[in-house]
């Protein structure tokens, strides 16, 4: 099977303008598949505030209400999507800019209310989503870019999670494709002792993953992170890469610094 690489880009990379389109250069020199997928919640909060759109979390979690999705849709789906696709192309990579409502690419449903009401938050149908329809999208040379964005069916755009989404989308094409994931954030990788910078876990399985984390050895904020990859792992995708964007994706992107996550 051809090799796939699914790639998530968080706010460290999308804030600094160089850092981007140094990114993304390596990006477009990639000659396998690429599906990227981003998020920007940073900058949404930065035009909010500009607007006068309050942000609010719960546990760190953004809630949407109906403010917040009008400047999230604006921001994610228009702003930051676009900016990328036009990059992209500068770099004669043909980028394809969607959310996943478009082609019902990514299927979803709204957040149901229990104890916290999220708002317009979007959670994904795994089994919903379509391998064929990605993989027509790859076949013809495009380069996917994918923002953080879906749909409920009865017409209201929902936000949500873009690791979650980088791990569905691995997932649906891991029957056509060799996938690797790849999570780009702020860290060298997933450290074993959050105030050592070189402290990097070079490779990580299911059980030293779930000894770190029952001893709290583990940051708390890259756990959600961790999750979406095993999960992705669990459900049959080859592997899953998580590092800091500069040392990622070097010519065919076959590097593997950062910390690898297997079965």
């Amino acid at each position: 099977m051809k090799k796939l690489f699914v790639i998530k880009i968080g706010g460290n990379v999308i804030d600094d303008a160089q850092s981007l389109d140094a990114f993304l250069q390596r990006v477009a020199q990639i000659d396998t598949p690429v599906i990227l997928v981003h998020g920007g919640g940073k900058i949404a909060t930065r035009i909010g505030d500009q607007l006068g759109i309050e942000s609010k979390y719960i546990d760190g979690r953004r809630i949407t209400d109906d403010g917040t999705i009008d400047l999230v849709t604006m921001v994610y789906g228009g702003l930051i999507n676009k900016k990328i696709v036009a990059a992209l192309q500068g770099y004669n990579c043909n980028a394809l800019g969607i959310t996943g409502a478009d082609g019902n690419l990514v299927p979803a449903v709204k957040r149901p209310v229990k104890s916290i009401d999220y708002g317009w938050v979007g959670d994904v149908q795994q089994t919903a989503l379509k391998a064929a329809q990605w993989a027509a999208l790859l076949e013809a040379g495009f380069v996917p870019v994918l923002a953080p964005l879906t749909h409920d069916g009865k017409g209201h755009m929902l936000n949500t999670n873009a690791d979650t989404m980088a791990s569905a989308v691995s997932v649906c094409l891991g029957a056509l494709y060799n996938v690797r994931l790849v999570y780009c954030f702020e860290k060298k990788g997933i450290l074993r002792d959050i105030g050592q910078e070189d402290s990097v876990i070079s490779h990580l399985d299911k059980e030293n993953y779930n000894s770190l984390k029952a001893a709290g050895k583990l940051f708390a904020g890259i756990l959600p992170k961790l999750d979406n990859a095993f999960a992705a792992i669990d459900a049959g995708v080859e592997e899953v890469l998580i590092g800091h964007a500069d040392d990622l994706l070097q010519n065919t992107g076959e590097q593997t610094t950062g910390t690898l996550i297997t079965a």
